[in-house]
């Protein structure tokens, strides 16, 4: 089906199909392409050769990008006591507790991120499916339930993302933005791809990634080397 955006098509039309980029060539390509009006997204989606339906294969982790998101984390913290004061001191946008519930409850959603003592947690399960669906229930497996919330503010608001295989084995996540340098986004991906060819579960065999493709928020998908 024909796109309908002139800039898209311009932009697919530099594109060498038959080629296999290296990371920095795509990211050199994707600067030069017709731009839009906002700073967009700079994004990947790796397919992996596991197999979601299954336990033993879920990949799940976090990962602290050397030059962050380019995007503002909104933190909340679920905590009371010196864990919420610690909170505040490390930087949460929010943190409570019965009150943050039930303001969730009565749908605000203005935050990127939910973060929580683990004697909080009676109050989260009950939000499981306002923030389930958002992908942002704390998990211990993402370090977003910790008795440290002040640790897990610094490393969110210093561009810590979580990423994760989906049904179709894929793994959808972003790096940073188009106006960052080529070196921060360079290094951004670097860190990325690392965490994720540590986080391959032990029962898959053979090669891990089958393979990648980066792309802006409204560009084209440009298919990289997975050397």
């Amino acid at each position: 089906m024909k796109h309908k955006s002139k800039r898209y098509r311009e932009a697919k039309g530099r594109l060498n199909l038959d080629k296999i980029y290296s990371p920095k060539e795509a990211i050199e390509l994707l600067k030069q392409f017709p731009q839009v009006k906002f700073n967009q997204t700079m994004e990947l989606c790796i397919h992996v050769a596991v197999d979601s339906k299954k336990a033993d294969q879920q990949v799940r982790s976090t990962v602290i990008l050397p030059y962050g998101t380019g995007k503002k984390a909104v933190v909340v913290v679920f905590a009371t006591g010196d864990k919420a004061s610690q909170a505040r001191d490390s930087g949460a946008d929010f943190v409570g507790s019965d009150d943050l519930a039930e303001k969730i409850k009565g749908g605000w959603s203005d935050f990127t991120t939910v973060v929580a003592s683990p004697d909080m947690m009676r109050l989260i399960g009950p939000l499981g499916k306002i923030l389930g669906p958002r992908g942002l229930m704390p998990s211990t497996k993402t370090g977003t339930v910790t008795q440290d919330v002040a640790k897990a503010v610094k490393d969110i608001k210093s561009g810590k993302i979580e990423f994760k295989v989906d049904k179709g084995n894929n793994i959808h996540t972003i790096f940073g933005k188009l106006s960052f340098s080529m070196d921060q986004l360079v290094d951004n991906f670097k860190s990325l791809m690392d965490s994720i060819v540590k986080s391959r579960p032990p029962s898959v065999k053979g090669n891990f990634i089958r393979s990648i493709t980066m792309s802006t928020t409204m560009g084209p998908g440009i298919k990289l080397s997975i050397a």
